[in-house]
């Protein structure tokens, strides 16, 4: 691993600017008087009749803590929240909206749902109840581009995922005394480096194995490389299908990721890549002389930590964001997901409840919980269980940008199979980076395909 590795190079000169436009005029909602389903700008609510019904993805401990952080709005407002749970919510909320019975709320964990069912006209967009500016201004930023179709937005955050963390075994590491806060990939790589000179062990704990699924982690990785080194626009096209999944900057984050990702420097090599589970990669790295050392995953990774581990996370966990690459964007990414709330019912009751759902009041007993984060900065931190997630949130809160994970967004042709099954066959070295991104983008729905001015008017440029 080299100081002038590929991923060091000199960005377009316009891409600053064209960032710029991304992250500032294209989040106004400049049409926001035309958007689908005859929800107009002069469309007045109904009255409620003091239920909201509300569907999400999400049950047991999660949803009694979502219950929990709506009670005290329930008792105040007078209106009574009626959850149901579906693990199968993507497939059921389709079959319920399609079929007149759609809930007045639907809480989405991926933004593609969102965007059918707005094309269909079925989604009140979100500037015709709620405080366009005022939301956006408190959000981390970019997080409302999710669930942007044709210049509008449709649906509002009301949890955050992190994915840009990097993990280590807090003593371990800081006895060795390397970098806790590398600004850079290149030293983030020079970092790497040291762990394997000064221990001998390899520094990097990565494992895909998940089943059927395996190979969604390194759609992760790409994702990332994607970010750090084209930036948000670029990327919005890539994952939407207005650019080439085979385009030469495409190509290229998969080979920065391989150069990155040395064979040598992971625990089991290429090999213990594909063959380690997701949630065990990162048990080496607790033994008393660790066998590795860094994990980049998300922060749901603590619940497959080990117990004791688990019961001290602020003693025996430290973390950083995984950093920009010099010559890239010129800026701190984070990549990650949520769940976005959509209202299918345009009343005065559904219009409280999505106002407080997507406001930094809601989530207190569900952050005091654990395993929630707000996406607002806003929101009061010292609610979260420890001192470990009021680090995972600083890191998207002092963010630049915002970008949900691209495999959840694009068509699921790609993004939940031939995605995962390409990188595994870039992985072992079966095939290219220019093959596999051949066959991902042969695999993308020609009429979900988008180029030239169909592309500008989806995104409402």
């Amino acid at each position: 691993m080299v100081a002038n590795s590929r991923w060091r190079r000199l960005a377009p000169p316009a891409m600053a600017a064209a960032a710029a436009l991304t992250l500032s005029g294209c989040l106004q909602n400049p049409d926001a008087g035309s958007g689908q389903g005859g929800f107009g700008a002069d469309a007045q609510p109904e009255e409620g009749d003091g239920v909201v019904t509300i569907l999400g993805a999400f049950g047991g401990g999660e949803e009694e803590l979502f219950l929990e952080s709506l009670a005290d709005f329930e008792a105040e407002s007078g209106i009574d929240i009626q959850y149901t749970s579906d693990q199968d919510f993507t497939t059921t909320v389709l079959l319920r909206v399609n079929s007149g019975d759609a809930p007045d709320i639907g809480l989405f964990p991926q933004p593609g749902g969102v965007m059918q069912l707005a094309a269909e006209g079925d989604v009140v967009p979100i500037d015709q109840y709620l405080d366009y500016d005022a939301l956006n201004s408190s959000l981390v930023p970019g997080f409302l581009d999710s669930a942007r179709y044709q210049g509008r937005v449709y649906a509002a955050p009301m949890r955050m995922a992190v994915k840009s963390i990097v993990w280590y075994p807090k003593a371990a590491y800081e006895e060795g005394g390397w970098n806790t806060e590398p600004a850079t990939m290149d030293e983030l790589a020079q970092v790497a480096q040291q762990i394997k000179d000064d221990t001998g062990a390899t520094p990097w704990c990565i494992g895909w194995e998940s089943a059927q699924a395996t190979g969604w982690v390194g759609t992760d990785w790409i994702e990332e490389f994607m970010l750090r080194l084209h930036g948000p626009d670029v990327y919005d096209d890539w994952i939407y299908g207005r650019m080439a999944f085979d385009d030469p900057r495409v190509v290229e984050a998969f080979e920065a990721y391989d150069e990155f990702v040395d064979s040598d420097l992971v625990l089991g090599g290429d090999t213990g890549i594909l063959t380690t589970g997701f949630d065990e990669a990162m048990a080496p790295a607790f033994d008393e002389d660790p066998a590795c050392y860094l994990m980049r995953q998300g922060n749901f990774a603590t619940s497959f930590f080990p117990a004791d581990v688990q019961e001290n996370l602020d003693e025996e966990i430290g973390i950083f964001v995984f950093p920009p690459i010099e010559g890239g964007y010129e800026g701190q990414p984070i990549l990650g997901g949520g769940d976005l709330a959509a209202a299918f019912s345009y009343d005065d009751d559904t219009i409280a409840v999505m106002e407080f759902l997507t406001s930094d009041q809601f989530g207190g007993p569900w952050a005091e919980g654990g395993g929630w984060l707000s996406p607002h900065s806003t929101f009061d931190t010292s609610l979260y269980v420890d001192d470990l997630t009021r680090q995972i949130a600083d890191m998207a809160y002092n963010a630049d940008v915002f970008r949900y994970d691209g495999s959840d967004v694009m068509p699921k042709e790609v993004g939940s199979d031939s995605f995962w099954k390409g990188m595994v066959e870039f992985q072992d070295g079966a095939k290219t980076a220019e093959q596999v991104t051949q066959e991902m983008w042969a695999s993308w729905p020609e009429d979900l395909k988008q180029t030239g001015d169909e592309a500008a008017e989806t995104e409402g440029r």
